[in-house]
């Protein structure tokens, strides 16, 4: 049996070390105003009840279809946005219920990079200046030691030291989002969440930015939650992946184990989607998916289906997934899914 054969049954003996990040029926709902003359509380479900664990070293995955709540759990997990519910714990300590003030020793183990390299940079600062406020705010020392600091992130991230007085406006997309990176890096985090990181960017630049994430990882020991809405890039980057759709994660499994066999139908249309110019005649792969256009479009997550939030677009469709709601599972193989049928099974 390979490592990853056990990985897949063990969960305790995936690549990796100790549990960084514990996330326990975490929930964000957004109360709606109630519309003309209707007095009905609606609430929107963002998030509705995801657990993950991260450990040490690894990267986590999660991808799914806009507007299914993965940027949202990305900032819960980080504390940017406040839980309706659930629970996260950060190296061991429960980081949900923490005011600011006690929350802000914690802060430069888990930073953020943002999706809009543009939009997150200060237009107004420079280089230099963006990347130095964190280490100011956490005082990490005299002047002296930040500059030094500045100049050694931005020699890590490929920037050279005549970009600091530099405005945001002055450089490439992928210039911009190497000091995003740099500046999450400044306070020596252990967990980095990347939201969509590359999802702006050229497809040249993209690779480039996805080889620095790779080797930050293996140079400084950081572990990732990495968020996106393109398969074909999360896989080449993500040990396990986590699918979600209207809130919740339908699926997590190792990567290869994903691909190879997706076990929800909504995996396996997402991965039919993807574009693959190898169709099986010069290697040993199997051929091209079939593609699995999905019919209907996505629920309204302020009126959510019945039973499981995927049955109106699922072409497996049953009585029962209409009665009651599939919770996610761990199955033979190891692997979780939230399906009365999985495929793979």
């Amino acid at each position: 049996m390979t490592a990853q054969d056990i990985a897949a049954v063990d969960p305790e003996a995936r690549p990796g070390g100790e549990v960084l990040l514990r996330a326990t029926d975490v929930t964000k709902h957004y109360p709606l105003r109630a519309q003309g003359l209707s007095r009905r509380h609606r609430v929107l479900r963002a998030v509705d009840g995801v657990s993950l664990e991260v450990r040490t070293g690894e990267t986590v995955g999660i991808v799914g279809e806009s507007g299914c709540g993965k940027s949202t759990l990305g900032r819960c997990l980080v504390r940017l946005t406040e839980l309706t519910g659930g629970r996260v714990e950060f190296d061991g300590r429960d980081i949900s219920a923490l005011s600011a003030r006690r929350l802000r020793p914690i802060r430069p183990g888990m930073q953020l990079v943002f999706q809009d390299p543009q939009a997150s940079l200060n237009p107004r600062r420079r280089a230099g200046d963006i990347v130095a406020e964190p280490l100011l705010v956490h005082r990490y020392g005299d002047a002296a030691a930040v500059r030094r600091r500045v100049a050694e992130l931005f020699d890590v991230v490929g920037l050279s030291t005549a970009h600091l007085e530099r405005y945001p406006h002055e450089f490439s997309g992928g210039q911009r989002q190497r000091i995003g990176i740099a500046r999450a890096l400044a306070t020596d985090p252990r967990l980095v969440v990347a939201d969509e990181p590359v999802s702006a960017l050229d497809v040249s630049i993209q690779a480039q930015v996805l080889n620095l994430f790779a080797d930050l990882q293996e140079e400084l020991g950081l572990t990732y939650v990495f968020i996106a809405h393109d398969l074909g890039v999360v896989r080449h980057v993500s040990d396990r992946i986590a699918v979600m759709y209207l809130g919740e994660i339908v699926e997590l499994a190792g990567t290869e184990e994903l691909y190879g066999s997706p076990a929800h139908p909504y995996t396996q249309a997402l991965l039919s989607a993807v574009p693959d110019i190898d169709d099986g005649s010069l290697t040993d792969r199997a051929p091209v998916r079939e593609r699995i256009v999905l019919t209907g479009e996505v629920p309204n997550p302020v009126d959510r289906p019945t039973g499981c939030p995927f049955r109106t677009r699922c072409p497996y469709a049953r009585e029962r997934c209409a009665l009651e709601r599939p919770p996610l599972t761990r199955t033979a193989s190891g692997r979780e899914v939230a399906c009365h049928y999985p495929l793979a099974e």
